[in-house]
């Protein structure tokens, strides 16, 4: 079956698309390679929409964790189902409690099982995703390169004209989500000590009240919300540091941070063996960060970084998925 001819669904986390932009740009890919690609943020209601619609698509792709769990309920129907596993279950399970975790764990491994492929983004999940799937293959996220290495000069610009209105020219950015995993108090206490800084935060989650108060309160604190994911690339270039406090070595944004050419501050840990010297690495306290982003500001090879980070773009982790889905179609083909 040819890709110009291949009808696929794709079902996602349910986020804004402003938030979650990652397995839009992969889709975009696959379209320009012939493949029709239908996404939808995972509910209970694009769930019985699929069912209806079964008929209708060749393939479908769902993403962990409720695309991949839904994915299941059509694949028992008919057709291939690819497993998309961004997210090591160690996360779900340090954020949610035993009685639900210890079952979405299950049912993961139970879509491996059912899966016709499982494409896998951590390294830790290579063993479980292995022991239950019955053809899988190692991913990485994507970021679009060109777009965050090089935007239009107008969207520069008019990042540069919003944040001339700081005191510092020295800009410290933080773009992602506003939860506790990304020590964002322990980001904005180490802006005390970087009063010649100004932080300006892209994002929302549950700290959001917390970043909206520093904000108020701290002239060095700037809170612009949510922005287009196609503004956040002159928010990069008009900045001079770009922090990330997760211990995870796959976060999408030290890609986007590395593609802008910033120097990076990134959280001391697992992402110490991707990484190695091209980021610097600090604790997650006030002190260790404020030092860390001086560092940084000092780097002169921030290049390093940039071109780690190019082997990344979209265009390449896109093969990774239009590979899955020939040998998924071929794979569901000998068993019929």
């Amino acid at each position: 079956m040819s890709a110009d001819r291949l009808h696929v669904l794709w079902l996602t986390p349910d986020k804004p698309e402003h938030i979650s932009v990652g397995r839009r740009r992969i889709a975009e890919q696959l379209r320009q390679q012939g493949y029709d690609v239908t996404l939808r943020g995972t509910t209970l209601r694009t769930l019985f929409a699929a069912l209806r619609e079964r008929g209708q698509y060749d393939l479908v792709i769902g993403t962990t964790r409720a695309g991949a769990i839904a994915g299941t309920t059509l694949t028992l129907v008919d057709g291939p189902l690819i497993v998309d596993h961004v997210d090591p279950i160690r996360q779900f399970e340090a954020t949610h409690p035993w009685w639900l975790s210890g079952p979405v764990r299950w049912l993961e491994q139970f879509a491996f099982t059912v899966a016709d492929h499982v494409l896998y983004v951590y390294s830790e999940e290579k063993e479980r995703v292995e022991r239950f799937a019955s053809a899988a293959s190692k991913t990485d996220l994507g970021v679009a390169y060109e777009r965050f290495a090089d935007p239009p000069d107008e969207i520069v610009a008019t990042a540069r004209s919003k944040l001339s209105a700081f005191d510092s020219e020295n800009i410290l950015i933080y773009v992602g989500g506003l939860e506790s995993i990304y020590h964002i108090s322990d980001l904005l206490a180490a802006m005390r000590q970087l009063d010649d800084w100004t932080l300006v935060v892209l994002g929302t989650g549950s700290l959001e009240p917390e970043v909206q108060r520093a904000a108020q309160k701290h002239s060095n604190v700037s809170y612009l919300g949510t922005v287009p994911h196609e503004e956040v690339p002159g928010y990069l270039h008009a900045a001079t540091v770009g922090v990330c406090l997760v211990d995870d070595p796959h976060t999408l944004k030290v890609l986007e941070y590395g593609a802008a050419g910033l120097p990076v501050v990134q959280l001391a840990g697992r992402a110490e063996p991707r990484f190695e010297d091209r980021v610097t690495f600090c604790e997650p306290t006030p002190s260790a960060i404020a030092h860390a982003v001086r560092t940084a500001a000092q780097s002169t090879e921030p290049e390093s970084l940039q071109t780690f980070v190019q082997q990344f773009d979209f265009e390449e982790i896109a093969a990774d998925y239009a590979n899955a889905i020939a040998q998924a179609v071929d794979a569901h083909g000998e068993s019929e």
